[in-house]
Parts: C-alpha cells; structure tokens; sequence
C-alpha cells in the first residue's frame, strides 16, 4: 500500500495579513487607529497617503489618510484570531479570482485578546490576506523577474478550501 504523494509546489500557504484601518483626513482616528493596530499586532505600523487630488473630497497628495500593517511570520496565528472574531463564517464574495480574501471586522473588542480601551472607543478594521505557492519569489524577485504561470496561480476555489481545511472556516 502506497500512500499518494502530493507536490510540495502546489501546495498553499499564507503569505501575508495586512490590516488597515481608513481613517480620512481625521488626525484623531488616525493617532487611535496606529495605537490599536500596534495593539493588535507586535508589528510598527505606517500611515497611508494620498496619491491623488480629489477635489470633490477635499483630498490633495501626501495627506495621510490611513495607517496599516503587514505580517508575514507571524501571519497565520494572527490570521486564527481575527477569524474566530468573525466566528470563522466568511462569505463567498470575500475572495477573488486569484485567491486572496478579505474581510473587515466592525469592533476590535470581538478580537481574541483585546478589551475595550475608553480612549480608543469602538473602532474596526479591514483584514487582507494574500495566500501563495511556492515559486512565487519569480514575481517578486529583482533579476530575471517574470510572470506566475496560470496553472500555478491561486484561484478562488483553491483558496476556499485551503481556508476550509487549515482553519476550519465556513464559506457561504
């Protein structure tokens, strides 16, 4: 009896969570939504800027809008906290064609360690995670930089179920 044997290349994993809290031209959100990602996370996080001028929203290039941060070592046992806040229910439209999800969490407080703080009061946040293969480094790398073929990219069936079997997440 021979077991089969599955190609360590196809398989999925986690490559990064980012969460980003959008904050608008509000200073105040913004200095509480960079104290609570660094709450959440041991990681520093970063203001987001504008790129664009938008005059009808009052925007103009270099206002910092947003704060964020990325995680990759740690990612997947973030990424189990922040699915037992959504009570590991996702829906089918959080994924995309190439097999990345996200979802927003309306409260921090339903985050798995964290209590509510009377200065930051009720905040949510928005959580991406981007999933890959092994090989993906051609995309990323500096020389000789080329294109995942199409067979190897993540697609959104593939990314439902590594989600279903690695965390145990109900899809509707």
């Amino acid at each position: 009896m021979t077991q089969k044997q599955t190609n360590p290349m196809r398989e999925v994993r986690v490559a990064k969570v980012t969460l980003n809290i959008g904050a608008g031209k509000n200073e105040d959100v913004l200095k509480k939504g960079l104290k609570l990602l660094q709450k959440i996370t041991p990681l520093k996080p970063v203001k987001t800027a504008t790129k664009k001028r938008i005059p009808g929203w009052s925007l103009r290039p270099g206002l910092e809008i947003g704060a964020k941060v990325t995680a990759r070592a740690d990612a997947v046992a973030l990424l189990k906290r922040l699915l037992v806040a959504k009570e590991n229910i996702l829906k089918s439209g959080n994924f995309d064609d190439r097999g990345n999800f996200a979802f927003g969490i309306p409260e921090y407080i339903e985050i798995e360690g964290l209590d509510y703080d009377p200065e930051l009061k009720i905040m949510g946040l928005e959580v991406a995670v981007t999933l890959e293969r092994p090989g993906y480094r051609v995309k990323h790398r500096r020389v000789k930089q080329r294109k995942v073929g199409k067979n190897h990219q993540v697609t959104r069936d593939e990314a439902i179920d590594f989600v279903r079997e690695k965390f145990g997440v109900e899809v509707q």
